[in-house]
């Protein structure tokens, strides 16, 4: 590993390494194995070697570095060669954290390189190697960063300026880069600009995306072309980005004077709709482009139905798994953060397996996460995790339930959605610490987290759980009962998960600590008229999902749920832990027309009112703009946040009614299992899944379905028709609602008759809801 001498530290102009090589003959199988502290870049006789971003990608460095292996026969002659590694701060040395409070050189303060040349791959005597004979110097790059952005001056031409050092380094923290790399996608034109009041020219391309802006320009050496970006316009339509809080998020490209320009940044990347264009001097702007970038670069599935609100707000999630997916599953693109928030990931990561290929992501992820996790068992609020090595300023930033249980969830959805139960075993010994360390915050089955930030087990609780109007506000779920739901949750997930491996010691403790969790739950949360302790939606949906209400409560407790949805208007009442339970609890015990209001409705707070209000992404708020188009308060308010997109794996596995079999995962047994929403109608939906094409579509005639569904070849399917689903057949044959039946794969069409509950119905329900 070589350092250059070049480099005067963070903050400073990049740096590179290099080497002048000869080679008596090129066979045309040679590989370059190449890792990097920082970002790297590198070229072979001017030419760049493959097409990966931001690499060596973002791991816990001190424990894992990814390293990447390229096929670099066709960049090398017989004779003088030349490679040239480009480097800069990137996660490794550049901020991260925000506020008052940022961390520079959180794993390290030098920027390095190491890489190999192998005439062919097995092939052990390298061509070339990294020592400390290689040359150095500065590079146009001037300053770059995750949060800054990247000053970029064309007159800086590559030039020798010093030498290296070789860096006491372990080889064995060196891992095979093990996710898809991050890649470009398909760019986005402009789709309107404008001229501001300051003069500058104001471009919108139409859809929030995480990556960079290329452009082509012309002009005078020495003049300058910046780049402001942002998400949102304020009330009045001005360019705004205070919620960007002390991400500079800016590009200043510094004109060479040499014809048309060509520049896209190299080490960083922003989140944005708009960007704010400022020339100097005199240049022309030729063209400008938007580029996502993304490690999820193929779409595994898709939604329509008859609502256009709502297949916006699928194509919204897409996006925003897409601008989140950088390297590690991120709150956000834009702002000072971007972060690996459990709690975000362990929400989504079930949606995110159907959007996309996240196989790898999530191992990469997960392996960290076990890097993070603390001694006691705590895991990481973010992971990898900025305040591990550095806690001054964020002491206790880990242990918090409902984020450190993407310990477990993440490896479980992988497990149903690839049959990976390898990772399953590898992972076992980090979750239990996990269930043992959320037992030991209050010694009990009852968890009782301490208010203050950075105590030891302190609770984000149903973070974002709305409180509605501030005159008489709802109720909301107590950090207390939400501790103890997701104990119970995750003892029991992982006792089956430890049973699926062989385990049957840790299966048998775990099974009997959820036992426990669950009786206390009844008797300290639910009142002997079935009335949950905190009275909010979250509480009941979180229950009723995880059948923590006694039977005999548990007619009640349907009808007190049911009255907090009408309190609320028929509006969401959860947050980030309690939304993605709520249709499924509300399906759950039969409200499925209360479900489709819910849903459907268009108010604040709302999923289709973000989209009503002009979202292409996810927001992090359900009120983020306000009905009269203001701003939320910005110190906390991103437009890309894809956790309430978790309702996407609803859509699929609720309305559209496809999802994998627990007992036979990886869909090799598809379970079809349709909720019909007369007002979603027709609704079409298809995923790629590891086993092939599965697809599934319903339409509604007056009280006649016809459901298609398609079971991929190597694979079975189940059919579960809800009981009050009448006259049903399959491929022609009348079969019973109420039952399973086996399917076969290939093509099948089921039809059947449904009477949806009328709204009056329905409202009367509600009404009757308030006396128990």
């Amino acid at each position: 590993m070589i350092h250059p001498l070049a480099d005067a530290g963070v903050g400073t102009p990049a740096s590179f390494v290099a080497k002048s090589f000869t080679l008596d003959r090129v066979g045309g199988s040679e590989v370059l194995t190449i890792s990097a502290l920082g970002l790297y870049r590198a070229f072979i006789n001017g030419k760049r070697v493959g097409n990966d971003l931001l690499t060596p990608g973002w791991t816990s460095y001190d424990a894992r570095l990814s390293y990447q292996t390229y096929d670099v026969g066709d960049l090398l002659v017989p004779g003088e060669n030349r490679i040239e590694i480009w480097l800069a701060d990137g996660w490794l040395r550049s901020q991260m954290m925000w506020g008052k409070h940022p961390i520079f050189n959180t794993w390290g303060d030098k920027i390095a390189a190491i890489a190999e040349l192998h005439a062919a791959p097995g092939v052990a005597e390298p061509l070339l190697v990294t020592d400390a004979g290689w040359e150095s110097g500065e590079l146009p790059v001037r300053k770059s960063g995750i949060y800054f952005g990247e000053v970029f001056d064309a007159r800086v031409a590559p030039k020798v300026s010093a030498g290296t050092e070789a860096l006491a380094f372990d080889t064995a923290v060196l891992v095979p880069h093990e996710t898809t790399p991050v890649r470009e996608l398909e760019p986005l034109a402009v789709a309107k600009s404008w001229t501001d009041a300051e003069g500058r020219t104001v471009y919108d391309f139409a859809q929030n995306a995480g990556g960079n802006v290329a452009i082509t320009v012309n002009g005078a050496a020495g003049a300058k072309i910046t780049i402001e970006h942002a998400e949102v316009l304020d009330q009045d339509g001005n360019f705004y980005n205070g919620n960007y809080r002390t991400a500079d998020a800016r590009i200043e490209y510094v004109l060479a004077g040499t014809g048309e320009e060509h520049y896209r940044p190299y080490f960083t990347f922003q989140g944005y709709r708009y960007v704010c264009v400022t020339i100097e001097g005199d240049a022309k702007l030729i063209d400008i482009v938007s580029v996502p970038i993304s490690s999820v670069t193929e779409v595994k599935s898709g939604f329509t139905s008859g609502n256009a609100l709502v297949n916006r707000l699928f194509l919204n999630t897409l996006w925003s798994q897409r601008a989140n997916f950088i390297e590690v599953p991120t709150d956000c693109p834009q702002r000072d953060e971007r972060l690996g928030w459990t709690g975000d990931a362990q929400v989504f990561a079930g949606t995110a397996a159907y959007l996309g290929e996240v196989q790898g992501f999530f191992h990469k992820w997960v392996r960290d996460l076990m890097v993070d996790q603390r001694e006691d068992g705590a895991v990481p609020h973010v992971c990898p995790d900025p305040t591990r090595l550095d806690p001054t300023n964020y002491p206790g930033f880990y242990g918090s339930t409902g984020w450190g249980d993407a310990i477990w969830m993440v490896p479980w959805q992988l497990y149903l959605h690839y049959g990976d139960t390898a990772f399953l075993e590898e992972v076992l010994p980090s979750m239990v610490k996990w269930v043992d360390f959320v037992w030991s915050i209050s010694d009990g089955p009852i968890v009782s987290p301490p208010r203050e930030w950075g105590a030891r087990g302190f609770s984000f609780g149903d973070w974002l759980q709305p409180k509605g109007p501030s005159a008489k506000p709802l109720p909301t779920m107590g950090d207390d009962a939400a501790a103890t739901v997701y104990l119970h949750i995750a003892a029991k997930a992982v006792s089956d998960i430890a049973r699926i491996v062989g385990k049957t010691d840790i299966a048998d403790r775990m099974a009997g600590m959820a036992g426990e969790v669950k009786a206390a739950f009844a008797k300290e949360f639910v009142t002997p008229s079935g009335r949950l302790a905190y009275d909010d939606q979250t509480s009941y949906a979180l229950a009723i999902v995880h059948d923590l209400i006694p039977v005999d409560k548990f007619e009640a407790a349907k009808r007190y749920f049911k009255n907090t949805i009408e309190r609320a208007e028929r509006r969401i009442g959860t947050g980030f832990i309690g939304t993605p339970a709520l249709l499924p609890a509300l399906i759950k015990i039969g409200e499925w027309g209360l479900a489709s209001e819910v849903f459907l409705q268009e108010e604040v707070p709302g999923w289709l009112y973000q989209v009503k209000m002009g979202a292409t992404t996810i927001w992090e708020r359900w009120d983020a703009i306000q009905p009269d188009g203001s701003i939320y308060n910005p110190q906390m308010n991103s437009y890309n946040h894809y956790a309430y997109g978790a309702v996407c794996q609803w859509l699929l596995e609720g309305v559209a009614g496809f999802r994998p079999d627990e007992t036979d995962p990886g869909f090799k047994t598809v379970v079809f299992e349709p909720v019909i929403l007369p007002e979603l109608a027709p609704v079409k939906a298809h995923h790629d899944s590891p086993a092939g094409l599965i697809r599934a579509e319903w339409t509604i005639e007056g009280e006649a379905v016809r459901y298609e569904i398609e079971v991929p070849a190597g694979s079975k399917g189940v059919l579960r028709l809800a009981e009050q689903y009448r006259d049903a057949t399959l491929d022609g044959a009348a079969i019973s609602a109420g039952t399973e039946t086996a399917l076969g794969a290939g093509t099948h069409v089921v039809t059947f008759n449904y009477t949806a509950p009328r709204r009056e119905e329905r409202q009367r329900s509600l009404v009757n809801a308030n006396t128990p």
